[in-house]
């Protein structure tokens, strides 16, 4: 029988839960060290009691950089069962996390089937499917409409919800004031802002908070506070709308882990390459080193169909700034649902991006596989350098597609090969290059 109710209060009665034992292992820690940083909010394990088949994750600045990618239906593209192949290969492919983000037909099957089957995170925004659930507009829900739907999640087992608690009636008055360019580009976050402006009322997210922190409590629930006001384009970054938010989710950050209720804060967004390592800081101080989730950050805008390419470089700096979590980015962001390779070319660009922050940072272990690959590479080892590769199969078909004429060089170089000349020069052998 438990007799904690989250990983925080666990962690903070000294309790070392099976999942947190899981966590230490992978990331190379004693658990006497992974324990304080649960307790302080530092590091989250998002792990709902009723998700069994889960291999826990933790997300924190200090451990690995984790990927979390977004998928689900629509009412372009409804067919659950290709979601569900794009699910199993983002897992094969190591995503951390799935976010069932969908917005069309019977939400609850699919939902369940994540909890049952997937073993990664599973979190979801359930502003979005209040609306899909109840199958009513937005203006005819009400405040308790929303907070049933994040219980119902709850008790599916989703392991984190995003809620947009941060914007209140104040922020109409910003928007409206401020003159963005971009104005809310958060999905969720406009629909709170709609829901508003149409019934003069207050965010219910906001204004219910304790209500929807005993609910996370019960099932243990992290709940990622999401940045409604994030920038949409390089022009809004850092301006008072998204400052101002965050000052608000800092404080709702304290009010969470009063509870005991794990959190993580969600930044940018649109952001130049130059304002990322100060966003980080500032998050970190505001919110008490809360883990930070970004989206990105994209570092320029007018790169449709390359977003994956500009996220990566905004990513790589975030996350060696301080960034815990990278939601993937796929060339089909701004333009289209992503299909499966989409979701392999965005995966993989972010864990490129993860992996070199986690180098930058110095996580524990994070390197050990590059100087593999690089004893791999100096004795020409190409199944050695297959087994290194983030993504082998598609570098085993590039080699394969311009096979060398020789096993011992690349197409490119032929006997020109440094790595050969080297090796044949301090063995004492004869380099023959005609």
């Amino acid at each position: 029988m438990r007799n904690y109710a989250t990983q925080m209060e666990a962690a903070r009665k000294g309790i070392v839960t099976e999942e947190l034992k899981k966590v230490a292992e992978k990331e190379q820690m004693l658990v006497e060290e992974l324990l304080p940083l649960v307790a302080k909010g530092k590091a989250v394990i998002c792990a709902n009691k009723n998700h069994a088949c889960i291999d826990p994750e933790g997300v924190g600045s200090m451990l690995r950089t984790k990927i979390n990618v977004n998928l689900g239906v629509s009412r372009d593209c409804k067919d659950y069962d290709i979601e569900m192949r794009k699910v199993m290969e983002a897992v094969h492919m190591g995503a951390h996390s799935i976010m069932d983000l969908s917005s069309h037909g019977d939400t609850i099957p699919f939902r369940r089937k994540l909890t049952a089957e997937c073993p990664a995170m599973i979190g979801t925004v359930p502003v979005y499917d209040s609306v899909i659930h109840y199958q009513r507009d937005l203006d005819t829900l009400s405040a308790k409409d929303f907070i049933d739907v994040i219980r119902l999640h709850a008790k599916d087992g989703v392991d984190f919800v995003t809620l947009h608690c941060g914007i209140t009636r104040k922020t109409i008055d910003q928007i409206r004031n401020h003159k963005r360019k971009m104005n809310i580009v958060s999905r969720g976050g406009s629909l709170v802002f709609a829901w508003m402006c149409m019934t003069g009322e207050e965010n219910p997210f906001y204004e219910y908070y304790d209500e929807i922190l005993d609910i996370c409590r019960e099932y243990d629930v992290t709940i990622s506070l999401g940045d409604a006001c994030r920038p949409g384009c390089l022009a809004d970054a850092t301006d008072v709308c998204q400052m101002e938010e965050l000052i608000r989710l800092g404080e709702l950050t304290k009010r969470a882990w009063e509870k005991d209720v794990q959190v993580m804060v969600e930044g940018p967004g649109h952001m130049p390459l130059d304002q990322i390592a100060a966003n980080m800081k500032v998050q970190q101080s505001i919110c008490q080193g809360a883990p930070f989730y970004v989206l990105g950050p994209l570092v320029t805008d007018i790169a449709p169909g390359y977003d994956h390419i500009t996220a990566a470089i905004g990513g790589a700096a975030a996350a060696a700034a301080g960034a815990a979590f990278l939601c993937y980015v796929t060339p089909a962001e701004h333009l289209a649902l992503p299909n499966i390779e989409d979701v392999k070319q965005g995966i993989i660009a972010s864990k490129i991006a993860a992996h070199a922050a986690d180098i930058a940072k110095g996580v524990r272990g994070a390197r050990d596989i590059d100087d593999q690959m690089a004893d791999a590479r100096r004795t020409l080892d190409w199944e050695a350098q297959w087994a290194c590769a983030l993504d082998p199969e598609t570098a085993k078909a590039i080699r394969d597609d311009r096979s060398p004429e020789h096993d011992d060089t690349c197409s490119m170089c032929g006997k020109f090969c440094a790595v050969r000349s080297m090796n044949k020069a301090l063995a004492g052998e004869h380099i023959d290059i005609l």
